[in-house]
């Protein structure tokens, strides 16, 4: 167990209190401020050990070393435990399966309780129940807190006490529901936190050793491109990516669709992490009560929606939300896939989004519904498909999001409009990156073609080409598909599965 331990970090307080001690196990929160749990840890107790595990449960199934995700969390955990040890605390970072360091590490240190806040995702619910069954056999409580929404579970409901599957009377709803109450600040006495000798002699007496934090290499990953990209991590990061969209958050209705604009608040990975409360984001856009802040809390609404989807719905993890899309028929072609993939489908604004997405880890929102639009209903292949590969790239990745995102594209999910609306590619494009100033900055064969024909390169004359430099088929695709076609073949598609009597024969 000693080998698993890294440099200690715990809240003690000044006093001694034998028997009255916690355990606060950090996850999706990777802040001290406005954390729910934490503040109930130190109200509730007189000494409280914290920890944060780096759960090989996790780590083991990631694809590549080289994940933009854990560098993040990474950074964001040493980053906390600096602005611990600046309170005269700090925090125990383990690495190994959280189902078995937690159990194991409450018994250690004598707590009476473990305390967390609560995650959501089906893996996450399951590890939870395997930590408190083993806690249970040691007569300790494990004790969990809402902190990353403001609502959850059976929190909003209509009138007949049934959940939402449509998302404006969802919304309505909330908006109606948020007080003050829900918004407000969680505190916990400063005199609770002791000195760092105090909790190193605690851990050397009931763990022997401490151990140095293990570096990012040896947790087996490797340095990203994260900080190039001048994504900051941890809760510092996130202030400054707030500071810099205050700046234009009463705009964020005007810009948030052009890609080529700073228009949207690149907030989404501080709060998949938790390094920024989600309370105090609804309070801020409440408070401004613009347009532009009203939208912004429109998308943080969306949020929560799809959390609470998943919780009633959880069948949608692996199949459509609406049972008869399962039976939809898709082609599955695996170099169209790859096509897409690699942002070589011969369409702009789709094949930048990609690349966008492999370079830096992020997509534009805008892009997210287009590209899983053209995937599935262009190039005919499986909504799970994308939404596993956006699984592995996006920095924010959230799997109610995630999930709730691809299902709404795909016409299989909580969707309002009829099955039929499908994203035109070149209409997008001419829409939202009128001039091609994003398509440009991440299909460079493009750079010299004028913004009237770089939304349709296909259109260019042998002349042209050679003029702009992109020879079709050699620097830029020919398009993997027709558009017009397409669309006919899935409109069939989606007719074939929407009346199950044809299905049957009956």
């Amino acid at each position: 167990m000693s080998e698993s331990l890294s440099s200690a970090g715990h809240f003690v307080q000044t006093h001694e209190a034998s028997g009255d001690s916690a355990l606060f196990w950090f996850r999706r929160d990777l802040r001290v401020q406005d954390n729910v749990g934490l503040s109930a840890a130190l109200n509730a107790h007189a000494r409280v050990f914290c920890v944060f595990v780096f759960d090989r449960d996790i780590l083991d199934k990631l694809s590549s070393p080289f994940d933009r995700r854990v560098e993040f969390i990474w950074h964001s955990v040493q980053q906390l435990e600096q602005a611990l040890r600046l309170c005269g605390a700090g925090l125990l970072q383990v690495h190994g399966a959280a189902r078995e360091l937690i159990p194991l590490l409450a018994a250690a240190l004598g707590v009476r309780a473990v305390y967390a806040n609560r995650d959501y995702e089906p893996q996450a619910l399951a590890r939870d129940a395997a930590v408190a069954s083993a806690l249970k056999s040691q007569g300790k409580e494990f004790l969990s807190y809402k902190d990353q929404v403001v609502f959850e579970g059976n929190e909003i409901l209509t009138r007949a006490g049934r959940p939402y599957t449509v998302f404006t009377p969802y919304s309505k709803t909330w908006r109606a529901a948020v007080t003050s109450a829900h918004l407000g600040e969680q505190k916990y006495p400063a005199e609770r936190w002791g000195t760092q000798d105090q909790v190193d002699q605690r851990l050397r007496a009931v763990m022997g050793v401490v151990v140095p934090v293990k570096s990012l290499r040896q947790l087996g990953f490797e340095t990203t491109n994260l900080l190039e990209l001048g994504i900051k991590p941890g809760f510092l990061g996130a202030q400054h990516a707030l500071e810099r969209f205050l700046e234009r958050m009463d705009r964020y209705h005007e810009q948030r669709n052009f890609p080529a604009l700073p228009g949207v608040s690149w907030l989404s990975v501080h709060l998949r992490f938790g390094t920024i409360s989600i309370r105090s984001l609804v309070q801020l856009a409440l408070e401004r009560h613009t347009t532009g802040s009203l939208t912004w809390l429109n998308e943080l609404i969306w949020r929560e929606f799809y959390f609470a989807i998943l919780f009633h719905f959880p069948h949608v993890v692996e199949h459509a939300f609406r049972a008869e899309m399962d039976a939809l028929p898709f082609d599955n072609d695996p170099a169209l896939f790859q096509s897409w993939q690699q942002g070589q489908t011969g369409f702009p604004i789709v094949d930048a989004a990609m690349r966008q997405l492999r370079h830096s880890g992020y997509m534009h929102n805008r892009l997210r519904m287009i590209a899983a639009s053209f995937l599935v209903k262009d190039l005919g292949i499986d909504w799970r498909w994308g939404e596993l590969h956006f699984a592995q790239q996006l920095n924010d990745y959230d799997l109610s999001a995630n999930n709730g995102g691809w299902q709404w594209c795909a016409s299989t999910g909580c969707d309002a409009q009829p099955w039929f609306r499908i994203f035109n590619p070149t209409t997008q494009s001419r829409r939202f990156d009128p001039e091609g100033h994003f398509i440009r900055r991440y299909l460079p064969e493009l750079g010299k073609v004028p913004s009237e024909k770089i939304h349709q390169p296909m259109l260019l004359s042998p002349h042209e080409q050679a003029q702009y430099g992109c020879r079709l088929g050699v620097d830029y695709p020919f398009p993997v598909v027709d558009h017009a076609q397409a669309r006919q073949q899935t409109l069939q598609r989606y007719a074939f599965a929407a009346q199950p009597n044809k299905r049957s024969g009956t």
